[in-house]
């Protein structure tokens, strides 16, 4: 529980990026309007961490939950959950799968697993549930820790959201399958910073902060080789009228400077 009485739920997104043909691209998502949590906004794959995320049993390639917690702050459970999250809401959300037959493979048609994605966006399936049941190792390996973001204490729905970057698998596509997003596109980060600024879509400050660090990277070898401290961002909301109502993340000046319109703060 926050000292605002609202609990704060760990959750985990996943920057998904690729090299296209101009350089390095980034899959975002414009979330359904009617949505309770960033309504509208453009944010990348993630969400909430469910209970059945800490499963023990998970067959696990790369780094294990030791060093994620180290890097994320966490305990290994906690850390464990985490991780699993991001697998589940990439796979729910774009149907990128982060998993494979074997430690050093990875599955290169999701689209088979169909069935089991729906079941996984409803509840009805555990990842650990799906992996075993198709012979599938999550393969930890394939993301790198990025950021920790926490929604501000004003907020009414509030979380700790771990970031992660991921490279799309040879063979798969991302797409916009899932109920939650109303529209999809792979965007250069600089692009996508563009048309925030011209008032074509919507940027919350932690997804705006993750675009605008990527713009300094040429291709997804260099985001993969970036070893990024990892230092929890609280913004904090000031409504005061005498300066920018949220402060206290990098860059928030240059944020609000840029800013087409002011609108609802926090999100992921």
């Amino acid at each position: 529980m926050s000292e605002s009485g609202v609990p704060v739920r760990d959750a985990s997104t996943v920057i998904l990026v690729r090299d296209g043909e101009t350089g390095l691209e980034v899959f975002l998502q414009q979330r359904v309007k009617g949505m309770a949590f960033a309504g509208g906004m453009t944010v990348f794959p993630g969400g909430g961490v469910d209970r059945t995320d800490a499963t023990a049993d998970i067959a696990w390639a790369g780094p294990g939950p030791d060093w994620w917690a180290q890097r994320f702050g966490t305990d290994e459970p906690g850390a464990q959950a985490l991780v699993a999250a991001a697998v589940r809401e990439t796979f729910e959300e774009c149907g990128v799968l982060l998993a494979g037959p074997t430690a050093e493979t990875v599955v290169d048609d999701p689209t088979s697993y169909r069935e089991a994605r729906g079941r996984l966006e409803r509840r009805e399936l555990s990842l650990a549930e799906f992996l075993a049941a198709e012979g599938l190792v999550l393969r930890a390996d394939l993301l790198r820790p990025w950021s920790n973001w926490i929604t501000p204490v004003a907020e009414p729905r509030r979380y700790d959201t771990r970031f992660f970057v991921a490279v799309l698998p040879q063979g798969q596509s991302a797409d916009g399958a899932t109920s939650e997003a109303a529209r999809v596109a792979w965007a250069s980060p600089s692009a996508a910073l563009a048309s925030w600024k011209a008032g074509e879509h919507v940027l919350l400050p932690p997804t705006w902060s993750q675009l605008d660090a990527l713009c300094g990277f040429a291709d997804t070898a260099a985001v993969l080789a970036a070893e990024r401290p990892i230092t929890p961002i609280m913004p904090t909301y000031t409504p005061t009228g005498d300066g920018p109502p949220l402060t206290d993340f990098p860059d928030n000046g240059r944020y609000f400077a840029e800013l087409p319109q002011l609108g609802a703060l926090g999100g992921r």
